[in-house]
């Protein structure tokens, strides 16, 4: 491009070229138009490289009933001792819905002030669903918590994280009671320790069993299946396509 063609913003920063540069900074989640690693790719976008956005956070307003419960929570922790930024790190609001991402040593008191205050009377948690990633470094393992209020007809989600290396996120059965189940089998599958559970163990898988299945990286195993004279071979002797 010659100067000629460039744009003149009258000395400003211009805003395209800040948005690529941000964008060329990001992560890179894969190279190549299929994501082979060798020279198999001849779709002729070999050179292609996928990224990975930035983590999604809202600012304010953020609509509907969502600005109500950040204000009302942000003055009971303030009452507490506790600020809001400490104690919620980032606030998503995606499609029609709230999730409040907490750091883990701020859960308990964040869940119990949605439960107890009046205005907000979360009375319930509808499960703890576990999460893998093995690109985030540092916070691998999530958490999260769909709430629910039936005195307000409302619901709001929080979700918590925790590195590979110390798996470890409080408990919430001491607020919620229903927890208990819920967080067995998170442990069970995820290997996520709530600590102060009463009895973490086992819930789906037998007592003996090795690891947690449904981490990213536990192994396929498996055995050969046979249909009709033909086998199925075990998903780990299978081709790999990446």
């Amino acid at each position: 491009m010659t100067s000629e063609n460039v744009p003149d913003t009258g000395g400003q920063p211009d805003p395209a070229a800040e948005a690529g540069a941000d964008r060329l900074a990001q992560q890179v989640e894969r190279t190549g138009m299929f994501g082979t690693g060798t020279t198999g790719d001849t779709s002729g976008y070999g050179g292609l490289q996928v990224r990975r956005p930035d983590p999604l956070s809202t600012a304010r307003p953020y609509g509907s009933y969502f600005d109500e419960i950040a204000d009302r929570l942000a003055e009971g922790l303030e009452r507490d001792g506790a600020a809001f930024p400490e104690a919620v790190s980032r606030v998503v609001v995606e499609r029609g819905e709230l999730t409040l991402h907490v750091p883990r040593e701020h859960l308990v008191a964040v869940a119990r002030l949605l439960r107890d205050d009046p205005a907000l009377k979360f009375e319930m948690c509808l499960g703890v669903s576990g999460v893998h990633y093995l690109w985030d470094a540092g916070r691998e393992l999530h958490a999260v918590y769909p709430l629910l209020s039936i005195t307000h007809n409302r619901r709001v989600r929080l979700e918590v994280t925790a590195p590979d290396a110390d798996p470890r996120i409080p408990s919430l059965v001491t607020v919620y009671p229903t927890c208990d189940w819920h967080e067995r089998e998170t442990w069970d599958f995820f290997g996520l320790i709530f600590e102060g559970h009463p009895a973490l163990t086992r819930i789906e898988m037998p007592d003996d069993w090795k690891g947690h299945p449904q981490r990213k990286d536990y192994p396929l195993g498996g055995i050969p299946v046979e249909y009709r004279g033909a086998t199925v071979p075990p998903p780990e002797d299978r081709r790999a396509y990446s």
